[in-house]
């Protein structure tokens, strides 16, 4: 594709000509939380607004950590409601459940032969959990060729991804290649926008924002549940008189919620000596209260008219569809599946 290369915050190589097909998916592991928000969600919201969307909850990958049916089905579509809460609008985009158009699980299998296994291994992702003590297994192992299949069987120009998935699209990127290189220019081959400022929400502790770290703030957390996780995010031991320490949580978190103006002051009052950390966690629970709410009466509305939520995720699924279907038959063509 023609492009104008235009660099923003994220790097990105901008295609001026035509509106780019972004897309990007997420994990229905549990109560959606700010690192979500702010990682991948409120971008794609405005992302729909100049771009061709593509947008899914990927319950498939979430099988990986998930083996209560009860559980993925609330968290599923827990995750949909929550983003149509919040402003996705499945007119000005594609948004569907992964598993409604299984395509991608033909694919999964077809590029399996495009990766080696010497590239799975090296998968620091893969290596990540391990260490964080889930059980070894093919779906961890292969998970990024499962990401491929996502990315490639809707012929995705741009995936925003995060510190922690770069690595899977570069796996994306080579496997695309190498097919093409087999089969002919048949794969789009995507490109990162990596947000500098949005690529790693630091949880209560200071790791990643995770579910799995169980460091997270629920993006439609009740009042006494947003409390315990605001007030519980780790901070150091300067005095009252010292200067206060930016590379911290509670720095980050709060910085996510304002404008340059703000952030600004916000740097000079932890210069300052007399900073107390209770009277700033009660200013983020504050601007949490303040950015979220006017969100949570459309959640109601959702929460009460399931029929309206599956009617939506059937239109999604219908229009994924469309596009999976043309992806998938010219790589069965090429690659002599279809006689």
């Amino acid at each position: 594709m023609e492009t104008l290369s235009i660099y923003g915050a994220t790097g990105l190589v901008m295609n001026m000509n035509k509106k780019s097909r972004v897309l990007s998916g997420i994990q229905p592991s549990g109560k959606l939380h700010l690192g979500n928000y702010f990682g991948m969600m409120s971008r794609m919201i405005e992302y729909q607004e100049k771009n061709d969307l593509f947008c899914f909850i990927v319950n498939y990958h979430a099988l990986t950590t998930i083996q209560d049916k009860n559980e993925l089905k609330n968290n599923t579509i827990n995750a949909v409601i929550d983003f149509l809460a919040l402003g996705m609008d499945p007119n000005k985009s594609t948004f569907w459940v992964q598993s409604d158009v299984p395509q991608v699980t033909e694919l999964t299998w077809l590029l399996s032969s495009m990766a080696g296994v010497g590239q799975m291994e090296r998968s620091t992702s893969y290596k990540d959990k391990i260490d964080k003590g889930l059980s070894p297994h093919m779906g961890l192992f292969s998970y990024p060729i499962l990401m491929a299949a996502d990315i490639l069987l809707y012929g995705s120009d741009i995936v925003p991804v995060g510190k922690d998935q770069k690595q899977h699209l570069e796996i994306t990127r080579d496997i695309a290649t190498r097919f093409n290189n087999i089969y002919g220019e048949i794969l789009v081959i995507p490109e990162p926008d990596i947000n500098l400022e949005t690529m790693l929400v630091p949880g209560t502790d200071g790791q990643k924002m995770s579910k799995s770290y169980g460091n997270t703030i629920p993006i439609f957390a009740d009042e006494n549940e947003l409390k315990k996780s605001v007030m519980s995010i780790v901070t150091d031991s300067a005095g009252i008189n010292e200067p206060k320490d930016k590379d911290t949580p509670l720095y980050k978190i709060y910085s996510l919620f304002l404008n340059h103006k703000d952030k600004e002051l916000l740097s000079d009052r932890y210069d300052t000596p007399g900073l107390r950390y209770g009277d700033v966690k009660k200013e983020l629970l504050d601007k949490i209260y303040e950015h979220i709410n006017p969100y949570r009466k459309k959640r109601k509305y959702y929460m009460a008219n399931i029929d309206d939520v599956r009617q939506i995720l059937i239109k999604g699924k219908e229009k994924a569809s469309i596009v999976a279907n043309e992806y998938i038959e010219k790589i069965r063509k090429a690659m002599g599946i279809t006689y």
